[in-house]
């Protein structure tokens, strides 16, 4: 069986070595993939967004199965579009898949069918948003409505910073024409909890939930990052919070979807927000988080490939999803400088009993080394019994990996080991 991953970061380098797990599985193509990858996939040269290739690709390779693992090509309609050629596909069609492409629609959708978020207002014309935060509640949030990158999220703590992030929204265009229509919303406190699902618009699969760590330095210092490390399971996630998210938030967004005539097949993602009034979607992704599904997929024991198709097949309630009781920790080694300015080309030492640890994130094949390409470089997981003893065993084996230029936080699970200590 040849399956067809989208997409050239650490999350699709843990799907595609997950997939490769599946005796039937005999080749993966990446695309694009990256240096790394390409020890685990045939990497093909077609960017991500380039849907027309990819679809070329899939026909004339007679690909069995395609895994569309980003945001931008699932709003695009990347599937849409593969299984109009009758390639079975994992990821939401583009009427599903603007969950996340549009945060006015996803909000719009919690407010219509009472999925618990914070109250927001929306606005298309600057000066109306600006006479808005006038007396608007501070801090507050202010939030691009389309796609970008994950940075499209300010939170202002003053009114000046709130008025600033709409300028450079609306007018600077700092985020495309993802800034036209902006969503200033209520400040939300309380711990995050990341859950990525399986679902297929029938039944909903919970994974075992997750905490990223977004600031780029140690106790949560420095800018926002695409995410710096995770550990997994996330301690403040009881049981108890569990069955209330399935039952106020979980179901009722499948439901919701389904009777916007908008049925979601894939992995959706929900950022929430344990705040005192209950748990509350700060977000939603259309696929599986990165880096959070560095720490997810490794603890899974079930066959991805097998849910996967399941998914596509609308028949989830048959198969049995399982994972490992254990700890998960990923410290990502980032370019000194992400995620600003930070210089490429170093080579990446990475000790053959590590690699199976390693996901690789930005990096490419030069004069046949192994060289840095981007923000965040590699992923670096363990799993272990204990949390103490996974985050120990991560920073254990960042320890044996070198690039000039290296940079990670050293407290990555720190907040998860203070959160077991308090209950």
């Amino acid at each position: 069986m040849e399956v067809l991953v989208v997409g050239g970061g650490g999350r699709e380098h843990a799907i595609i070595k997950k997939i490769k797990e599946n005796k039937e599985v005999s080749k993966i193509y990446a695309l694009p993939g990256n240096g790394g990858i390409a020890a685990d996939a045939e990497c093909v040269a077609i960017g991500a967004k380039d849907i027309d290739a990819i679809v070329e690709f899939a026909v004339e390779h007679k690909v069995d199965y395609a895994v569309v693992a980003p945001d931008d090509p699932l709003v695009l309609g990347a599937v849409d579009a593969l299984e109009a050629k009758g390639i079975p596909c994992f990821g939401p069609r583009a009427n599903a898949a603007i969950i996340e492409g549009s945060k006015v629609f996803s909000k719009d959708l919690m407010k219509k069918y009472g999925i618990p978020t914070a109250e927001y207002e929306v606005f298309s014309d600057m000066e109306a948003a600006l006479k808005y935060l006038e007396t608007a509640p501070i801090p507050t949030v202010i939030k691009a409505d389309g796609l970008a990158l994950g940075k499209g999220v300010i939170i202002a703590e003053t009114r000046e910073a709130a008025m600033e992030a709409v300028h450079s929204m609306m007018e600077d265009k700092v985020f495309g024409k993802s800034g036209d229509n902006i969503v200033i919303e209520e400040f939300l406190t309380g711990p995050e909890v990341s859950v990525l699902s399986f679902t297929d618009g029938k039944t909903v699969v919970p994974m075992i939930s997750s905490m990223d760590h977004k600031r780029a330095h140690d106790n949560d210092t420095g800018l926002n990052t695409g995410g710096m490390g995770t550990v997994a399971p996330n301690p403040y996630y009881t049981e108890e919070i569990a069955k209330e998210c399935m039952e106020k938030i979980f179901l009722p967004t499948i439901n919701a979807m389904n009777a916007e005539g908008r049925t979601f097949k894939g992995c959706l993602y929900f950022g929430l927000m344990l705040t005192p009034k209950g748990p509350k979607v700060i977000e939603y992704n259309c696929r599986f988080g990165d880096p959070e599904t560095q720490v997810v997929l490794p603890l899974l024991e079930s066959d991805l490939l097998t849910v996967m198709q399941a998914v596509t097949e609308e028949r989830l309630s048959e198969v049995e999803v399982k994972f490992a009781d254990k700890n998960a920790c990923c410290v990502i080694m980032a370019s000194e400088g992400y995620p600003e300015h930070y210089e490429k080309g170093f080579e990446i030492t990475i000790p053959e009993e590590v690699a199976n640890n390693v996901y690789v994130a930005g990096a490419a094949i030069k004069e046949g080394k192994l060289v840095t390409s981007g923000g965040r470089v590699l992923g670096v997981t363990a799993v272990e019994e204990t949390l103490p003893e996974a985050i120990k065993a991560s920073y254990g084996l960042v320890e044996k990996i070198h690039f000039d230029n290296a940079f990670y936080r050293h407290d990555i699970g720190a907040r998860a080991l203070a959160a077991k200590e308090e209950k």
